[in-house]
Parts: structure tokens; C-alpha cells; sequence
């Protein structure tokens, strides 16, 4: 079982839902998620903020957020990942940013990548620094951060069991 399937097991479990705002992955994640049977039990959707602009207006990244710490940081994967969650009223919102390749952005280098993970009471994010070409580095960003959010269920089933 692949890891999209064991997170929408675990969402299915606790009757909770989960969103995705992308950047790099341009959009990866939500074909991951919808990929297994049953997804739209646990999947609300997800949008694709590839643009500095529509992070801001889709998402409300702040502006501050933008000018102090760029797209390509946690705060930023951070305030997507709420962002998603306000936008569609999922349990769970997943973001990803970060520089695919091949050059760099904002001063750091491809490979670069900010996971955000939003929920009840948590707000966290995972720096990558992930090897390859671009296309790699996408698909890398996508298991790593469905392994992150599969981490983040886990203990909540834990913490609630």
C-alpha cells in the first residue's frame, strides 16, 4: 500500500478531510491523493498557487510573510498549508514550495523544498534540500510530503488512541 492510500486510511478512520495548495508540485499532490479508489471520502481538493500573486490572493500569504521571508521558506508552506485549510474547510491542509530547478530562487539553490502541514492545533514545516533534475525533485517533494502529513495523522491516532 502506497503512502497515499495508508493517509486517506488514516483520514477515513477519524472521519477528517484534507486539502493541498502546490507550487513546485504544480499539482502532483492532489493527482497522488486522487490516484487511490475512495479519495473523495477524504479529499476536498486543492489549488495551485504557482504564482507569488495568487499565494497572496488565493491563499492569504501575507504580505509580510512574502517581502521578509520569501515563497521559498517554511513561513511561507506554512501559511499555504492554513491558507488551503480556510479555503476549503478541510481537517488537514498540505503545501508545498520551493525551487524544482534547474536554477535557483531567491538566493537558494534547486532542490530546496518547504513542506506545510496544517490541523487541529498544529502548524509545522519540513525543510528538504532534495537531489536531481527537475522533474525528480518534484516527485520527491510530493512522497516526502505525503510521508510528513502520513507522520503528522499517525500521531494524532496515537495521541486520540
Amino acid at each position: 500500500m502506497d503512502v497515499a492510500a495508508r493517509v486517506h486510511l488514516l483520514l477515513r478512520a477519524s472521519g477528517q478531510t484534507i486539502a493541498s495548495a502546490e507550487s513546485l508540485t504544480g499539482g502532483r499532490v492532489a493527482v497522488k491523493l486522487t490516484e487511490t479508489p475512495g479519495a473523495s471520502g477524504t479529499f476536498l481538493g486543492g489549488v495551485v498557487t504557482y504564482a507569488t500573486e495568487l499565494k497572496h490572493s488565493l491563499l492569504e500569504v501575507s504580505e509580510e510573510i512574502i517581502e521578509e521571508h520569501g515563497v521559498v521558506s517554511a513561513e511561507c508552506a506554512r501559511a499555504m498549508a492554513s491558507g488551503v485549510r480556510k479555503l476549503t474547510g478541510a481537517t488537514y491542509g498540505i503545501a508545498t514550495t520551493g525551487v524544482a530547478g534547474p536554477g535557483e530562487q531567491e538566493g537558494k539553490p534547486a532542490g530546496t523544498v518547504f513542506v506545510g502541514l496544517s490541523g487541529p492545533g498544529r502548524l509545522e514545516a519540513i525543510e528538504l534540500e532534495l537531489g536531481g533534475d527537475r522533474v525528480t525533485v518534484q516527485n520527491l517533494a510530493v512522497q516526502e510530503a505525503l510521508s510528513a502529513l502520513e507522520d503528522m495523522l499517525g500521531t494524532e491516532e496515537t495521541a486520540i488512541g
